[in-house]
This record gives structure tokens, C-alpha cells and sequence, in this order.
């Protein structure tokens, strides 16, 4: 991937995105409250053994700044509070604490807050205290599905994106005396050189892998133009492939808290330098890239039985 950031942000963006990548493609992004980079295990938020389920997730208060904050669960399976002395600052279904840092020269707080669900990271929620001053806070989302992990240095915040093939993101820093700024922006770059003897999807956790290879990626653009995002969007929850009789490899998925409405079809053949794609459409019919008239029998049977239907 290309990478565009200011001189601020580069360093970590370069150490940074091929994680950040890898991770938005194929991982779920739930950050859980032991988190070992930092969460409550170490911090001393705990988990209980008692036998109602609203106090499993019950985590401990959190000192800071001559005050603490506190996450509790009004009613069992109802959304959480996150709350500083009393004032309410944050609430969803998923609150955790993340850590505390410094950062020049001021303590923060990091709390992840979000929806839960598959394949959708949290929201970062920063809190600080100026000197003399009340808690302030300000959250971090990208868009409907959280925000990149923090990445913290002695003087910023940094939250590089997560990209998609076809996507140009701004990489955000945050500080106690300018607050959220934009670094620069990243766009999603596939291997320089890779053909189509490199295909391997053997080594692909899920399809959308594929794109890496810049052969794979130029015929993707070719057909899908500025879909792709969307169309790779509609791949992000799944698994590994499946291959045709002919060779040619292919995997279902689906866009984030719309499985089932909301599906798509990859399938790519290195031996005819070809891709195809479909996604359902609003009315039930699917937007097939190219045309389904135009598809090879077996990719086209490996579409319909992905589907349940005859299409």
C-alpha cells in the first residue's frame, strides 16, 4: 500500500498498515476487556464467577486524575455506561477499557466502545483532565464499523485505517493541545510485480486476500471500477475458498451486520486471467460483474449452490 501521511505520522503508518490491512480483511475486531496489549486484565478491571450474566462482563473502577471512572450494566443484556465520577461519558453495548498513556505530557484514558458483532472494531474513545479543568472527551470513528486500533507515541495518538481494495482513507493523530487532526491520507496499493502465477489461495484466510496480487487487482478494477470498495465490502465476513473442477477458486460473504441481505461472490480463474463477482441486489437480483449470461458453467453452478437457488 501507498502511503501518503505527513512526517509525523509515517513511521508508524509504515509499521503499522500491513497489520492494519490484514486485520480489516479477515479478523474480527472486537477488542476484548483482557486484552494483553493493555485492557483491564492489567489495569484492574476483573471479571466475576457469579451466576447472573449481567455481572460476568462487571468490570472494576479505574483511578485516574484524582477521580475514577466506572463501567456498569443498568439492566442484564441492556447497554453499558462508561461514567467519571458520576458523569456520564460514553454508553453501548460493548464498553472496555483499553489503558492508560501519556501523552505530551498528559495522562489519557483509552476506552473501545461500540456495538459488538462480527467483523466490527469499536469506536476509541479518548478521555483527559486539563490541569484545573473537568474531564473532556472525544471519540474516534471512521465509519459505521469503529475505528483502528490506537498507536501511541510521546507526543500523539495515531489511528492508521484499515483499507479495502480501491479505498484512500485519512490516517488521524490526536494530541491534548490540537486535538483530532488528519495526518495525510493511505490508499490501498496491491504488490508490486505479483502476476497471475503467483495466485495461491491456499494461503488466502479469506478471498478478499486475493487482491494483494496486483494482477488479480488490475482485473478486479477492470470490471468493478469504483463498486470495488462496496464489492469488497460485501466479502468481509467469510472463510477460505473453494475450488471449481476447472481450477478456478471462489468464497461467499457478506457486508457486517447484514449477512443474509447483504451477500457477495468472489471467484477468480489464474488460468484464464479472469474474476468474476456478484453481490444481491435491492430487489433480490444480483449485480454480476461480469454479466452472469457471460459466466463459465462451473463458476456459475459454484454461484447458484452458494446461493440455495437456481438463479
Amino acid at each position: 500500500m501507498t502511503r501518503s501521511l505527513l512526517a509525523g505520522a509515517c513511521a508508524l503508518a509504515v509499521i503499522l498498515l500491513p497489520m492494519a490491512g490484514a486485520h480489516a480483511q479477515t479478523d474480527p475486531v472486537l477488542v476484548p476487556a483482557d486484552d494483553a496489549s493493555g485492557g483491564a486484565a492489567d489495569q484492574g478491571a476483573s471479571s466475576t464467577t457469579d451466576a447472573a450474566p449481567a455481572d460476568e462482563d462487571k468490570q472494576a473502577p479505574i483511578p485516574f486524575e484524582g477521580g475514577q471512572f466506572t463501567i456498569a450494566q443498568q439492566e442484564e443484556y441492556g447497554e453499558k455506561v462508561l461514567a467519571y465520577d458520576g458523569k456520564q461519558l460514553a454508553d453501548n453495548y460493548d464498553v472496555f477499557f483499553d489503558k492508560i498513556v501519556e501523552v505530551g505530557g498528559v495522562k489519557v484514558a483509552l476506552f473501545d466502545v461500540g456495538d459488538g458483532g462480527n467483523q466490527c472494531g469499536p469506536a476509541s474513545v479518548i478521555a483527559w483532565k486539563p490541569e484545573g479543568g473537568e474531564i473532556q472527551t472525544t471519540t474516534v470513528e471512521q465509519d459505521e464499523c469503529g475505528a483502528p486500533p490506537a498507536a501511541v507515541s510521546d507526543s500523539a495518538i495515531y489511528y492508521v485505517p484499515f483499507l479495502l481494495p480501491g479505498e484512500t482513507r485519512a490516517a488521524l493523530q490526536w494530541s491534548p493541545t490540537e486535538g483530532l487532526t488528519t495526518s495525510g491520507n493511505l490508499t490501498y496499493t496491491p504488490e508490486s510485480g505479483t502476476d497471475w502465477k503467483d495466485v495461491d489461495p491456499s494461503k488466502y484466510d479469506n478471498i478478499i486476500d486475493a487482491f494483494h496480487n496486483e494482477a488479480v487487482y488490475k482485473a478486479a478494477q477492470a470490471v468493478l471500477g469504483d463498486t470495488m470498495p462496496d464489492m469488497a465490502t460485501s466479502l468481509l465476513v467469510g472463510g477460505g475458498t473453494e475450488k471449481t473442477a476447472s481450477g478456478a477458486f471462489y468464497a461467499t460473504g457478506c457486508v457486517p451486520h447484514d449477512c443474509g441481505g447483504n451477500d457477495g461472490f468472489m471467484a477468480v480463474d489464474p488460468v484464464k486471467h479472469m474474476v468474476y463477482f456478484a453481490r444481491r441486489g435491492d430487489n433480490g437480483e444480483p449485480d454480476a460483474r461480469p454479466p452472469l449470461k457471460d459466466w463459465p458453467a462451473d463458476i456459475k453452478k459454484a454461484y447458484d449452490d452458494a446461493q440455495g437457488s437456481g438463479n
